[in-house]
């Protein structure tokens, strides 16, 4: 597996990510396409490419914060998933981070949503937050009542979440 950064908005490989991005993502779970593009100039913002025999399987984007990585999107390729490569990714994220959060539907929501917890629970994650709600990318969205999940066990959360809140969706 392979993980080749996509350092802008105009990269072929990022037309595709964000093509499949929509497609996969609802709308008030990401950004509109301005919103997308300015991620590439942010500092503390990387755009993944996953790659698999030098085929482009899936994207990660992640937010490089204080004390920890906080993964926003992660996707593997309809084509290419229950391949195992979803595993494969998060146990390469972490070797490389000790300390992940990311976000993801209450497994009581409905089947894909129990099945996406097991998934990161059976890969070292574990909610740490029942409670959290995902701001609203743009005005017209909604927030979203979501789940904080880790691969470690934060003592509080209120630190977690304020970083997230004042960086990724400022």
């Amino acid at each position: 597996m392979e993980y080749l950064h996509i350092p802008t908005h105009d990269d072929y490989r990022a037309e595709e990510i964000y093509a499949s991005y929509c497609a996969t993502f609802p709308p008030d779970e990401r950004r509109g396409e301005q919103q997308f593009k300015k991620l590439f100039s942010n500092p503390c913002v990387k755009v993944f490419s996953i790659l698999h025999d030098l085929q482009n399987i899936g994207y990660i984007i992640s937010w490089e914060l204080t004390g920890f990585v906080f993964i926003e999107h992660f996707e593997i390729f309809s084509e290419f998933r229950s391949l195992k490569y979803g595993s494969d990714v998060i146990s390469d994220l972490c070797k490389d981070y000790t300390h992940i959060v990311l976000e993801a539907e209450p497994e009581t929501l409905d089947e894909n949503a129990r099945r996406r917890i097991s998934f990161y629970r059976q890969n070292g994650f574990e909610v740490i937050d029942e409670n959290y709600e995902q701001p609203c990318y743009e005005p017209e969205k909604k927030a979203l009542k979501l789940w904080l999940l880790a691969n470690w066990n934060p003592e509080k959360t209120d630190w977690i979440k304020e970083e997230i809140y004042d960086v990724v969706y400022c």
